[in-house]
């Protein structure tokens, strides 16, 4: 049996599959454990009730062993399996570039946000940074009800009537005061992980009230191996509690969801003097050194060895120290004859390494490109070059200054926003850790709060010429302020100001790099029901409750939504980015969008022919989706639709699978 085949038996036959039966090998151990690690025990084996609990199955929560446990962990599992019922409806108004742009600002609640992107955005996050709430006991919490998860939102933004259902703070009144603040963090880091890529890193700000929590809740989700490193940044400091401990920090919890894959671009803590020797590019060390482990032996140099100098030589002497080496010439940069040096060596194996590749750069125990030459005094000199992949960070975070002054950054826009927000620089170090300016990396932060993250990207893809791309989600918190009654629309507002400023700069001066337009823009994406009326099993089992669900069913299409909330729930479902670029083209006479360059071609007309059909197929795209409403029950034009479909692929040779005819009822 194979690792693939007990999760397809757990979803198909849940009842006849008894995991403890599998011949489990060493492989497949490995490979469950990656793709479970919530599965690991202590000693790295496999505890199957956690596996079953996480395949969907009901476990009796007296069994469990070592790990956190806290009321309501199994009931997160539920609404990690959940699935979705939301939507998220473009807003062309409040986007910036919106048909050009790669940057999405989404407004919603973010667990339904991450289970919306699923599909969609699988292991395509390079880095993930959340600041999110610190349980402090006046933050914003969201609410116990994973049931109503949509409901609620929906409710708590105005969006549909309900009475006395609201999001509210967590208060040590409450009695569960940290567990629900982990079932709050639970699902959203675990949905977090399945978006990173395998070398893909997150950064979670926390301080002392849930640190020990979130460690528990991190390890439990990328497992213990997807440790790198627990950040210590300092902070202003609170001034409140000068008369116990005044408290001028806070931590970075650094995972990684393959901590093996992960290599870190060249970046040097901020804190480190400017004339450190760290800065450098080339650190050069003199190799020759004798000792009770470096006993002197002989090397032979030799012709063509490079030499630090055009054109010297060298007298032998006997006396010399730390080496002993013949008379020596150097031309043109090179020894001219080979050279006996006998000496004691600190990076003798690595030398010869050297040697034997005709002298091209060698890699050292770190990964370094290292390259020797002679010098004119008779060393031999070690050369690294910390641009290729040298990595300097330490633990203890300072320079970045704190709250105070990343107010003040957001307050120079024009925007207030005193909740005590990042400093742009502190997210610009973890950026230049975890991302490539070469690479289209994404960048996610699902607690976006005033748009760090996004300011932090932008302003960095400006200094390095980079083409980093942001995924923002804030939930629409009420400031209960005037001029942004939301914290998502400080978010937007925040970012807007930061692309005006940049492109302010540019008219003022040249283009490092003439012909590259960077990304400045933003989609704003906003949740809500879904615009496909689902059918509700909940209803009473009664002849008048089932006429009113097939009567809300003649138009399954929720009043108001127009064809750019369609398509884009369409794009979400079928697995395509929210910033899949579309084209709008006329095929039989109907509109019919084209996206990802004619793989998927959606048409949305609520009438369509046989001549619309035949120009669609004639595109050869890999799905085609139409709304059921279109055929206006006539089965016979459906059934002719899927046929031109299919012949068209097998005279293509590409098989009858190719292409098909998807019609939306619900979704």
């Amino acid at each position: 049996m194979t690792i693939e085949e007990p999760m397809e038996a757990v979803a198909n036959e849940p009842e006849k599959l008894d995991l403890r039966s599998l011949d489990v090998t060493e492989e497949k151990r490995a490979e469950l454990l990656r793709l479970f690690p919530e599965a690991r025990t202590e000693g790295g084996k496999i505890d199957f009730e956690r596996l079953k609990l996480a395949l969907g199955e009901t476990v009796d929560p007296v069994r469990e062993r070592y790990g956190m446990v806290w009321p309501g962990r199994a009931e997160c599992f539920k609404t990690i399996q959940t699935p979705s019922v939301a939507t998220l409806l473009p807003d062309r108004e409040e986007s910036v570039n919106f048909d050009t742009t790669e940057n999405l600002i989404i407004e919603g609640d973010n667990l339904e946000v991450l289970k919306l992107l699923q599909k969609s955005y699988l292991g395509k996050v390079k880095m993930i940074y959340i600041d999110p709430p610190y349980n402090t006991g006046n933050d914003f919490i969201y609410p116990d009800n994973y049931t109503e998860t949509l409901q609620t939102y929906l409710e708590y933004t105005g969006q549909v009537d309900a009475e006395g259902k609201k999001f509210s703070t967590n208060t040590e009144t409450d009695g569960r005061f940290h567990s629900k603040w982990m079932n709050m963090m639970y699902p959203r880091l675990y949905l977090a992980r399945h978006l990173l890529t395998e070398d893909g890193v997150i950064f979670v700000s926390i301080d002392d009230h849930e640190f020990a929590a979130l460690r528990w809740l991190l390890d439990s989700v990328f497992g213990e191996e997807g440790f790198l490193a627990i950040l210590c940044w300092r902070t202003d400091g609170n001034f409140d509690n000068q008369a116990k401990f005044k408290i001028v920090h806070e931590y970075v919890a650094v995972y990684a969801r393959s901590a093996d894959a992960v290599s870190h671009p060249p970046v040097i803590d901020p804190s480190i003097p400017r004339d450190s020797k760290v800065f450098n590019p080339e650190i050069r060390n003199t190799i020759v050194k004798n000792g009770p482990k470096n006993p002197p032996s002989e090397i032979v140099l030799p012709r063509g060895f490079p030499a630090d100098g055009a054109t010297f030589e060298i007298s032998a002497r006997a006396d010399a120290w730390p080496h002993y080496l013949d008379d020596a010439r150097v031309r043109r940069g090179v020894l001219d004859a080979p050279v006996r040096v006998r000496s004691g060596w600190s990076s003798k194996e690595l030398l010869l390494e050297f040697i034997a590749s005709n002298c091209e750069p060698v890699r050292d125990a770190r990964g370094q490109a290292t390259r020797f030459v002679l010098t004119a005094t008779g060393a031999i000199e070690s050369i690294k070059n910390r641009a290729e992949g040298f990595s300097h960070v330490i633990s203890v975070l300072s320079g970045f200054g704190g709250p105070q002054r990343a107010t003040s950054e957001i307050e120079a826009l024009g925007v207030a926003f005193d909740d005590y927000p990042k400093p742009v620089a502190l997210i610009k170090y973890f950026l230049r850790m975890a991302t490539n300016s070469r690479s289209d990396h994404i960048v996610m932060d699902f607690f976006a709060g005033s748009g760090t993250t996004a300011h932090a990207v932008l302003e960095l893809n400006d200094e390095d010429g980079g083409n980093r791309k942001t995924i923002l989600t804030q939930l629409p918190e009420p400031t209960g302020r005037d001029d942004f009654t939301t914290i998502a629309e400080i978010t937007k507002e925040r970012v807007r100001r930061v692309i005006r400023k940049l492109n302010d700069q540019d008219i003022d001066r040249l283009a490092l790099n003439p012909g590259q337009t960077q990304d400045r823009g933003f989609r704003v994406f906003k949740l809500a029901e879904s615009n496909f009326k689902a059918w509700n099993a909940d209803a009473p089992r009664s002849a008048e409750s089932l006429t009113a669900q097939m009567e809300l069913h003649i138009d399954h299409v929720r009043p108001g939504r127009s064809k750019d909330d369609l398509l884009f729930e369409i794009l979400l479902k079928s697995g395509y980015p929210l910033t899949t670029r579309v084209e709008t083209l006329t095929l039989g006479g109907k509109q019919v969008f084209s996206a990802a360059d004619g793989a998927l071609l959606v048409c949305l007309e609520n009438v369509v022919t046989l001549e619309a059909i035949r120009a669609i197929a004639a595109r050869m795209p890999e799905r085609v989706v139409c709304l059921d409403e279109a055929f206006r029950g006539n089965d016979q034009l459906k059934a002719n639709a899927v046929q031109i479909f299919k012949s068209l692929h097998r005279r293509s040779g590409e098989g009858e699978s190719s292409s098909d005819v998807t019609v939306f009822r619900t979704v």
